[in-house]
Parts: structure tokens; C-alpha cells; sequence
């Protein structure tokens, strides 16, 4: 069973400063009228979101600015998530991760919209240690014109196969997230999906997706990896 997190609002809160790191990046770049007001990020992909970020400057798609404003994310970011009390796990995360990592079929990894460093920087800011993630899907992993996050769970489900020799099912992968887009990626490639109410979707909205399991919060350890692990040893 391949278990993969979303990161922002599912693992962890950084308070929002990932979001002051980019203002602050782009600001390097152009001037101190660079905002990021009125730019969604919930569930999307980084690449996307920066992309958005450069457009009123005539800079959209352009590699060069986008990598500029990659590094420049980056450094602020690793800054800012240092700062006591900012950066913590959500409620169950680490208990769950943790017994994911007993179970014999269980495999932790990540579908996120993150790139790899600062998806990385912020794991370990909450305490969490990155290596114990053996399968991951990045936002720049996405193969498509524009990216989509619903390439990742493919791009998870292929490394796996890679790693292991066995291809999987969708119905061996759980995805557990907080949007309406972590549900639609699972839902593109068969996967069983967790919406978890912990980030900035209510339990209203993610009741109306198409969300296998919807939950406050993941504090139920017991509960939650019964439901995961559910046949998980007969198809094994």
C-alpha cells in the first residue's frame, strides 16, 4: 500500500509564510510593488503558482525568471519556516506516519505541490524527518502544458514500480489531502482518497467532492489506518 501526503494543510502549517517567501522572492526580482494578492495556492502546483506571480510583468513562462524566483523562494523560505512556533504538524500526522511505517505492506510518500527542496524544508521544520519518505511526486514533476497535479499520483505510482518491480493498482494507493484537488488527482488514477479538513477547504466544501473519506482532522490514528490498510494483505 503506497500512502501518499500532500504537505501544506495536510501535514503541516507553515502560517503562511511560504507565501510571504514568494512576495519577498519577487520583490528581489522586480520592485516593491511585486503582490501576490489575488494569486491562488491551495492545491496547486508551484510552477503554476509562480508562473501566475510573473505574469503582470510580461514574464510568464520565461525559464530564466521562473528558476530566479525559484532560488529566491527557497532561501527566504528556509529563513522564515525557522522562526519559532511557525512552522508545526497538524493533529495525528506524525502518529499516523509513524504507523504507516509499522505496517508491513505500508509505503510513505508524497504527492505535493511543492518543489522537492522546499517541500523538504518544511518537513523538517515541523520535526518531521524527509527520508522517512521513500516515493514522491513534485510540482515540477508534472508533464503537462500547463502542469496539472493530476499527473503526480502517475508519476508516484511509476516511480514505485521502479523501485520495487511490482506495479500497483490505484486501489493500493491512498492519497490524503486537504483540497478539492488533492481528491481530482486521486480520482483521475483510481486511487482511494482522505480529505482532511485541516487546511483552508471547510468540511462542507470537501463533502461535496468526490472524497472517499472525509475527516476533521487526523487525529484518528486507529480509525484511519484500519481504513487505509483495508484489504491491503490479501492483495499482497
Amino acid at each position: 500500500m503506497l500512502v501518499l501526503f500532500d504537505i501544506d494543510g495536510t501535514m503541516l502549517t507553515t502560517s503562511r509564510v511560504g507565501i510571504k517567501a514568494m512576495e519577498c522572492a519577487g520583490r528581489e526580482i522586480f520592485d516593491g510593488s511585486f503582490t501576490v494578492q489575488d494569486i491562488e495556492f491551495a492545491g496547486r502546483l508551484d510552477p503554476m503558482i509562480i508562473d501566475d506571480l510573473l505574469e503582470p510583468w510580461g514574464k510568464r513562462g520565461c525559464a530564466e525568471h521562473r528558476e530566479r524566483f525559484r532560488e529566491g523562494y527557497g532561501r527566504h523560505l528556509e529563513l522564515f519556516v525557522k522562526e519559532p512556533g511557525i512552522t508545526r504538524a497538524l493533529p495525528g500526522v506524525v502518529e499516523l506516519i509513524d504507523e504507516v511505517d509499522r505496517q508491513q505492506h505500508g509505503v510513505l510518500g508524497l504527492v505535493t505541490g511543492n518543489y522537492p527542496e522546499t517541500g523538504f524544508t518544511k518537513i523538517s521544520a515541523a520535526g518531521i524527518d524527509p527520508e522517512r519518505f521513500k516515493i514522491n511526486a513534485w510540482g515540477s514533476d508534472s508533464h503537462s502544458t500547463p502542469p496539472t497535479r493530476n499527473d503526480l499520483p502517475g508519476v508516484a505510482m511509476s516511480r514505485y514500480a521502479e523501485a520495487t518491480g511490482r506495479v500497483l493498482q490505484g486501489s493500493e494507493v491512498v492519497i490524503i489531502g486537504d483540497t478539492p484537488h488533492d481528491v481530482d488527482c486521486a480520482m483521475a488514477h483510481g486511487c482511494r482518497c482522505i480529505a482532511t479538513a485541516t487546511g483552508m477547504y471547510t468540511r462542507g466544501v470537501l463533502d461535496s467532492t468526490r472524497a472517499d473519506l472525509v475527516v476533521d482532522d487526523l487525529s484518528d490514528t486507529a480509525m484511519l489506518a484500519e481504513w487505509i490498510f483495508a484489504g491491503a494483505i490479501s492483495r499482497n
